[in-house]
């Protein structure tokens, strides 16, 4: 099905349309999904403020104290400006009056601009309408619209403005109604919903953004700074125009996400694939390089409604290392997925996206040591994750504990995912390396909806969310299950949930011993599973991901004469007979689970 993803593109020239704005040292430099400059401080407030009038007093005219080329019809700089968020307004309005601009306003803005000491003109004083129907038709008029869509460079359209007596907007500052923040903040009346779509903004931003060359339009009050500094420098940076103009048709894009993600779920309730639907991203960092140094990447945050307070690495909080990379998200995640799917105390190492390590205790340090042993090779240099709080024992023992491999060797760890960590616990992970990634996260939410890019297109899918408590194993061979083994098999297969395709894991006591993954065929992943198992494998639940297509001299009669004592298997093969036959010949208990976990 078609979706459209709202991202932030790259765009090389952001870096020279910055060096543009001036030399002022608080102005950032333009990026990617970035607001253009920080807000400014109240110190800076007033100088600048200060600065813009002092200019203007040093002037004669609105001509000349009007810092861009263009002038409107009537020869005086006009502001439209209607907010939502009025943060820094009074910062703006008074920067915008002492350059000499005319300001115009809406309701509250006008009343908020008033109080502040700056002079507005009133919406209503130019259209001649009262605000009507409860204030869903304010600047919904042509002496709005037409001074905000005329071209400058046309006469056909100065001319219909000097006829019909409307002046020009040279700047428009709009915020929408916050319908995000509203509809995602706990229980709302589809009608209270609906009246908290803008449509007199978006119709704003939308006008000002198309005739950007002559119009700068602004939605973000991070962006004042810059938008002063460039009307004061009588600048004509088309470049610097059109970024503002991106900004906004992308403001206003993902608004209309957030209010059709939302109609669509009022509408079709329990339907999570709608014919077309928009993905809203934010970036959230620029990333050194991605899975390989020479691909160039980034990281966003999905702003769609039904992520908000589902948790997750991408909402963690980092607080000691390095920055995150590309690979570092990817393991991280799959980490911390597994390890939120078990209730008891657990520890889950991963390396390259595979858990290497799964252990259950009630003593959460038993099972970090235990889950480490399961494969020390392969911990070393992985993610560890956990779920249950970090405390002091449990970070000394993260941070001193030597390599089984040797006894003597300091595992090393790119990084700690856990849901909290106490005081004294943190100081002491820290105290590991300035490197090691520290990340605090809260569990990812159920039953979301999963996607994966493909050439051309994207798959969705409901996430896999099934746990062993979810579906029924069925006993299938003639020696059923002691409740231990049961046990184990149900362990096993909730790790092989998370291990890639093909994938085989041996478990034990709550511990996984060994797993195969990621072979082309399901046997190979089985040896390897064994080779990592050693004799533990004796008596321990093997789980398989998929069925086994063969059972004689084959995968199945190879775990038998390895000496495992219970197989889980969704079964549907052909020959699923042959494997409980083969169960049979040695004594070894097959259960069918009727649920594959394919992970590709």
């Amino acid at each position: 099905m078609p979706l459209r993803l709202l991202s932030s593109p790259a765009a090389a020239a952001a870096a020279a349309a910055a060096a543009k704005l001036g030399a002022v040292s608080r102005a950032a430099p333009l990026s990617r999904g970035h607001s253009f400059v920080p807000a400014p401080r109240q110190q800076e407030r007033v100088s600048l403020a200060s600065t813009f009038s002092a200019a203007a007093a040093r002037t004669a005219g609105p001509a000349v104290a009007a810092a861009d080329a263009k002038h409107s019809v009537s020869g005086q700089k006009q502001v439209l400006i209607s907010l939502s968020d009025k943060t820094d307004l009074a910062y703006l309005g008074n920067g915008l009056q002492g350059l000499g601009y005319s300001i115009v306003s809406t309701g509250g803005t006008a009343s908020s601009l008033e109080a502040a000491g700056v002079n507005v003109t009133k919406v209503e004083e130019i259209t001649h309408f009262p605000e009507m129907l409860d204030g869903r038709v304010k600047t919904l008029h042509p002496s709005i619209h037409g001074g905000i869509l005329a071209r400058r460079d046309q006469d056909p359209h100065l001319k219909a403005l000097k006829e019909h007596g409307i002046g020009t907007f040279d700047v428009v500052v709009v915020n929408l109604y916050p319908f995000y923040d509203k509809v995602t903040s706990g229980a709302i009346s589809f009608e209270d919903g609906i009246e908290n779509i803008d449509i007199g903004g978006p119709t704003l931003i939308r006008a000002a953004a198309k005739n950007h060359k002559d119009v700068l339009v602004v939605v973000d009050h991070k962006d004042y700074p810059a938008l002063l500094e460039y009307l004061q420098g009588n600048q004509d940076d088309q470049q610097f125009r059109k970024m503002l103009a991106w900004k906004a048709f992308q403001h206003v894009a993902s608004y209309d996400s957030a209010v059709s993600e939302w109609l669509w779920k009022q509408s079709h309730k329990g339907d999570m694939f709608p014919p077309s639907f928009t993905v809203p991203l934010e970036l959230k960092s620029d990333l050194r390089y991605g899975e390989n140094p020479h691909q160039k990447a980034a990281f966003y945050a999905d702003k769609s409604l039904s992520l908000v307070s589902q948790g997750g690495i991408a909402t963690a909080v980092q607080h000691h290392g390095k920055e995150m990379s590309y690979n570092n998200y990817l393991d991280a995640d799959a980490a911390w997925n597994c390890v939120s799917e078990f209730d008891s105390p657990t520890c889950v190492v991963v390396k390259h996206t595979n858990p290497c390590g799964v252990a259950s205790r009630q003593d959460i340090l038993e099972a970090y040591r235990l889950a480490v042993r399961g494969d020390p090779v392969s911990a070393f240099g992985g993610i560890v994750a956990f779920n249950r709080t970090v405390d002091e024992d449990l970070a000394m023992e993260i941070r001193e504990f030597r390599s089984p491999t040797d006894g003597q060797k300091r595992m090393f760890y790119e990084i700690v995912v856990a849901p909290s960590y106490t005081e004294k616990g943190l100081e002491i992970l820290q105290g590991k390396s300035k490197t090691l990634r520290i990340l605090e996260a809260k569990s990812s939410g159920k039953g979301m909806l999963s996607l994966r890019q493909v050439s051309g297109g994207w798959l969705a899918q409901e996430s896999d969310d099934l746990t062993p408590e979810d579906i029924t194993f069925t006993n299938k061979s003639e020696r059923a299950p002691q409740e231990n083994e049961l046990s184990d098999a149900k362990f096993a297969w909730l790790c092989a949930k998370h291990v890639k395709s093909n994938a085989i894991v041996i478990a034990k006591n709550n511990c996984m011993l060994g797993m195969g993954s990621g072979q082309p065929n399901r046997r190979e992943s089985l040896r390897i599973a064994f080779r990592k198992a050693g004799e533990e494998a004796k008596g321990a639940a093997l789980a398989s991901d998929a069925f086994f297509p063969f059972a004689w001299q084959d995968a199945v009669e190879e775990a038998c004469q390895n000496g495992i004592g219970i197989i889980a298997q969704p079964g549907g093969s052909n020959n699923d007979k042959d494997a409980i036959k083969c169960c049979n010949k040695y004594g070894v208990s097959l259960v069918f689970t009727d649920i594959r976990h394919f992970r590709h």
